[in-house]
Order: C-alpha cells, then structure tokens, then sequence
C-alpha cells in the first residue's frame, strides 16, 4: 500500500472515530448504557492501538481443541516457537513469534503477551523488513475460563485473525455462534484455515471445503478467504503464509480491523436506536400548544376581565354624571385578579386568578403529550422516548410560570382612551346646561313669589329657553351615556383582543421555554446522531 493510500485511510478512519465518538455523545441517555460502554471499548482500543507500532502487523491464531492451531502456527513459523515447553511457563498463555523487534514491546505490553520469541526471517515471509507478530493463543473452547477470557479479549485486539478449524469439528456451533458470526463485519482480516486435511480422503477434501464456505457464508464471511491445509505434511502451509505475508507487507490490517470494529459498532448504535427521523417542531403544533396553554392558564378569563374593566372604565369617565358615581361601587374585574398596574407601579410577580385545578393539570398534560407526540413521530422508539420526556420535564413548572408570565404582561388597562375627555367635557357641559335651566326657572319662580317684577323669558320655538336648557342638557347627557355605552364596548372589545395577543405571546414565550426548546433540542440531537452514524459507517 503507498504512503499516499496509508494516509488516506488513516485520515478516512480518523474521521470515522470522530463520527463514532460523536454518536455515542449524542446518544446519551437515549440509548442503553452497556451499548454505549461497547462503543467507548472501541474507541479506547482505537486510540490505544494506533499510539503504538504502526510498523507491526498483529496476526492471531484461534483455533479449538485438537484442530493443531499450535502445529500450523509452527509450519508457518518455520520453526518450533509453540512447541518450546520449556521456555513457556503454561500453555494458558498467549505466545508471540516476532519479525522485526524495534517496537514491538510496547504493543505486545498493551496485548499483555510476556511470552515473546524473536524469530528468523522464512524466504518469502517476513524476510522484507516489514514487523510482524503471531500470536499462538489458547483453545477458545478452553475448560478454563482464563483461557476464554483470553481468547475473547485478544479477539478483540490482534489486526488479524487466523481461525484454525479441523474436518471434525469445523460445523461447531461455538466458533461460528460465539466468534465468526458477531465478526461478519470483519471479514477483511479474516483467515479461515481447515487444517489436518491429510485426514480425509482426497475425494472428500472439496465438498468438506465448500460445505465450511456455505457455512461462513451464513455467518455474514461469505468473501472471507478459505485455505486447506495440512500441518503435519506441509499441504496448504504455503498458502497460509503467502496470505499473512501480504497482509503484513501492505499494512492495511490495523486499519482494516479498526474500520471493522467501527462498522460493528455503528450497527449495534444503529440496532439500539432503530431507523428514522422526527418531523420536529413546526408552527402549527407550536400555535395548538399556546393556544391550548393559554386556555388552561384562564387567558380567556384575564380578556374577559380587560374587557369588562375597560367598559367600567369608560362608563365612570363618560356616563351620565348624574348617575356615573353609582358605577364606583362595582369592583374592577383586573383590581380583583390582581392585574391592573397603576401609574409607575412595578411588574406584578403573582395574579389572583384561580389555582390550576385538575381539569387545568389535565389540559396542560394532555397538550404537552400532543405536541410531543406530532414532533416525535416517526422517531426510532429510544428517540421518542427522549423527546416526550423532554417535553415532560417542564411540565409541573408550567402553571407558576403561565401565572408569572400572565401577571408580567402590560395589559395597558391603565392608558386612557382619547375620546374619553371630549365625552366628559361635553356631559358635564350638558348637565352644567341643565343646572343653568333650573337655576333661570328658580329665580324666575322665586321673583313672582315675592311679587317682584319677572322679566320676560326668552323664547325658542315658542319653548321657554330655561325649559330648553334642562331638557337639552338632560337629553344630550343622557344620549352621550348611550353612544359612549356603544363605543366602549367595541373599543373594549378591540382592547381585549390586544390582550389576549399579549397574553398569548407572554404564554408562547413560556412554552417556547419549557416545552419547545427542550424538544426541539432532542429532535436536533436525534438528527445529528443519524448523521454521525451515517459518517461512521462509511
């Protein structure tokens, strides 16, 4: 492989990594602990893997009792590593053949191998400069649970696996179940070799061989590279070599493992996740859920009131004098909720409006839930979760802050309408015209009481001006009440739906806080962790 190839996979896996680590972040909380403690195995072992020698090419053989794992490893050795006994302190110990030493201690610490053996180069195998370690393990169907433990952990370490099977019991269901189908994804660095051929008759050696493939293949390894070998008399060895020696000599393996594994966890984030996508938030629900909040947290009942305080409002302002005094005994509806701010007052912190009840709380819930429901829809089931609980999380904050956010909002029951001035000029003007007409007719009642000379009255159509004077003035006050009635109640009305804008945007703003963010953050997390994912797997 060139320079210029090596450091185009090393950079496509690095991006790779950085999608993987980002999708496991993402994924936090949404999806299961042990999943997610998987992916970060993955990464560690990446990043542990590619700090040491990328010189050295990592090749372990697996194999299980009596396949004679121990005998190839040898053949292809070219020398009896796995047979010296006396330089190996237990057979439950991994053991390491070593081609090119600068190096090599620090990786096989980090593969926790003390056994190590520096062999000779083989014409034609480890004989160019290139590092190359084998690894001879122990059985995987071990009686001892250290010696599995082993196999699994070194599974999932080496760059390369060479699986050693024997025409007895290459169909055993633990190799294929516990260790070739969880590794389908690894079928680049995959070497099967069915070993001790010279057991069968020749005429059984290919249907045995494609029987294995057809078995690999519904284990996911239908391209992985399947040799017939024979240790004992040499059958195959070759082959075995040539293969090691070309995964060596291109130093593709560790990169190819690595890719591997994160193809292997990216599926399992993508299994645990499920496939899909949420439609998110949108103007519509968003509007529904205001409108149902606004409902719950009695904005009708706060217009009503705006409304009926204006008309109170304008009738002590604009009514008949007269009779105008008797409206100061009917209490404001806004005083009575605690929402009218006089002058300069401060915000209020707190309304007077009626506590949130059980059909309020059931309100709330039921439009929280549905606005989860339509911005969820679609989303994988983990995802779903994630985003309703969002939306949920706010949920018992909601009626104190609807109540704070409704007493916070500027009602402008206070600002006084303009026509309101004219109106009463002109009443009191009229009952100032009527009085006048009293006060003529009295001295005039009172001159001819007292025999005194009474002036002659001036006449309007032949009606005596004082006359008119208190019936104008009676009539137009009386008429001003009627059409200032009329005019307060459409500017009442128009004042109650600037109101109830208000309120409802107060109420929007508190939505937008405690439901919509929050759920719109878990749509946008679900987002780009489908992208991440998608980053990862190619």
């Amino acid at each position: 492989m060139s320079r210029h190839g090596a450091a185009a996979e090393a950079s496509r896996l690095d991006r790779r990594l950085d999608a993987l680590n980002e999708a496991r972040e993402l994924a936090a909380g949404a999806l299961p602990d042990d999943v997610l403690a998987g992916v970060l195995q993955v990464l560690d072992r990446a990043s542990s893997r590619r700090s040491l020698s990328a010189d050295h090419t990592v090749v372990g053989f697996f194999g299980a009792t009596g396949s004679g794992k121990s005998s190839l490893f040898n053949a292809v050795s070219g020398t009896e590593i796995a047979t010296a006994a006396a330089r190996r302190p237990t057979t439950s110990e991994p053991l390491a053949g070593i081609w090119g030493a600068e190096g090599s201690d620090e990786l096989l610490d980090w593969l926790a191998v003390r056994n190590r053996h520096h062999a000779t180069p083989v014409p034609g195998f480890a004989d160019d400069g290139t590092g190359l370690i084998l690894l001879d393990l122990p059985d995987f169907d071990s009686t001892r649970a250290a010696n599995r433990e082993i196999v699994e952990r070194m599974v999932g370490l080496v760059d390369a696996l060479v699986w050693v099977l024997d025409p007895q019991k290459y169909a055993d269901a633990a190799v294929h179940n516990d260790f070739l189908t969880p590794l389908a994804s690894h079928g680049a660095v995959t070497l099967v070799v069915l070993n001790q051929i010279d057991r069968l008759p020749a005429s059984e050696v290919t249907p045995v061989l494609e029987s294995l493939k057809g078995i690999l293949a519904r284990d996911g390894l239908a391209k992985v590279q399947v040799i017939g070998a024979s240790a004992v008399v040499g059958n195959g060895v070759d082959k075995v070599r040539a293969a090691i020696g070309r995964v060596a000599s291109q130093r593709q393996a560790q990169s190819q493992r690595l890719g591997a594994d994160v193809t292997r966890a990216t599926a399992r984030l993508a299994e645990a996740s499920g496939s899909g996508t949420a439609p998110g938030v949108n103007a519509a629900s968003k509007a529904r859920l205001a409108e149902e909040l606004a409902t719950a947290a009695n904005v009708p009942l706060v217009v009503d009131a705006v409304v009926r305080s204006y008309q109170l409002e304008s009738a002590r302002r604009t009514g008949w004098p007269v009779t105008r005094w008797l409206v100061r005994f009917r209490p404001d509806p806004l005083r009575r909720l605690n929402l009218r701010r006089e002058g300069a007052s401060p915000d209020l912190n707190r309304t007077s409006l009626p506590p949130a009840g059980a059909p309020e709380r059931a309100r709330t819930d039921a439009a929280v839930r549905e606005f989860a429901d339509a911005a969820s829809e679609g989303a994988p089931g983990p995802w779903r979760a994630v985003i309703r609980g969002a939306a949920r999380e706010g949920r018992e904050q909601l009626p104190d802050a609807l109540d704070q956010a409704i007493a916070s909002t500027d009602l402008k029951a206070a600002n006084k309408a303009l026509w309101w001035a004219p109106f009463n000029v002109i009443q009191w003007l009229a009952l100032l015209t009527a009085i006048g007409g009293f006060a003529w007719l009295g001295i005039l009642a009172a001159l001819g009481y007292f025999q005194l000379p009474v002036p002659q009255v001036p006449l309007v159509e032949g009606w005596p001006v004082p006359t008119v004077m208190i019936a104008g003035g009676a009539l137009l006050g009386i008429v001003l009440a009627i059409l200032a009635k009329f005019i307060a109640g459409a500017a009442a009305r128009a004042r109650g739906a600037a109101a109830r804008k208000r309120l409802r945007a107060a109420v929007a703003a508190v939505a937008e806080d405690l439901v919509v963010e929050p759920v719109a953050l878990e749509v946008t997390r679900l987002a780009s962790f489908n992208k991440a994912l998608q980053a990862a797997s190619r």
